[in-house]
């Protein structure tokens, strides 16, 4: 079997079979590389992160912070595309930001996955200010259910 671009990863294909990386991995490993890098506020679009500050606050489970939140992938057998969607700290780089985003994201899923990052596409949605209070801060908090 030909082997596929050398990222640190490991063969996807070979003599003994085939690796199968699905789809929400590699999304969970592209929200987390794109959280890492400094300036990076939020993610999704607006209705996007309003959907996800409430699901952070159904009970039973089902909260939690959506790590997958603003990222969608493609991926096939040996290579993934990203598309991210960031709300940015003001005053921070755009262009410097989207760069670090899309160098962190890529390194981790090459290391992780093995498959070759054809492209990431970043969206910046917004730009979150000083003193400004996030769409999910300026809703008062429900009562407790359960004591």
């Amino acid at each position: 079997m030909q082997k596929t671009r050398d990222t640190g990863g490991g063969e996807l294909v070979t003599s003994g079979g085939k690796t199968k990386i699905a789809d929400a991995v590699v999304s969970k490993i592209a929200g987390m590389a794109a959280r890492e890098v400094g300036g990076v506020h939020a993610m999704g679009a607006g209705m996007a992160r309003k959907v996800g500050s409430v699901r952070e606050r159904l009970p039973g489970g089902m909260g939690g912070a959506n790590i997958t939140q603003g990222v969608a992938v493609q991926v096939g057998e040996r290579q993934a595309a990203v598309d991210i969607d960031l709300v940015v700290e003001y005053g921070v780089s755009i262009p410097d930001l989207a760069a670090a985003v899309r160098d962190n994201v890529v390194g981790q899923i090459e290391h992780t996955c093995g498959l070759e990052v054809v492209e990431v596409n970043i969206i910046v949605d917004d730009i979150h200010l000083p003193g400004e209070p996030d769409e999910d801060e300026d809703k008062p908090k429900p009562e407790p259910r359960v004591q």
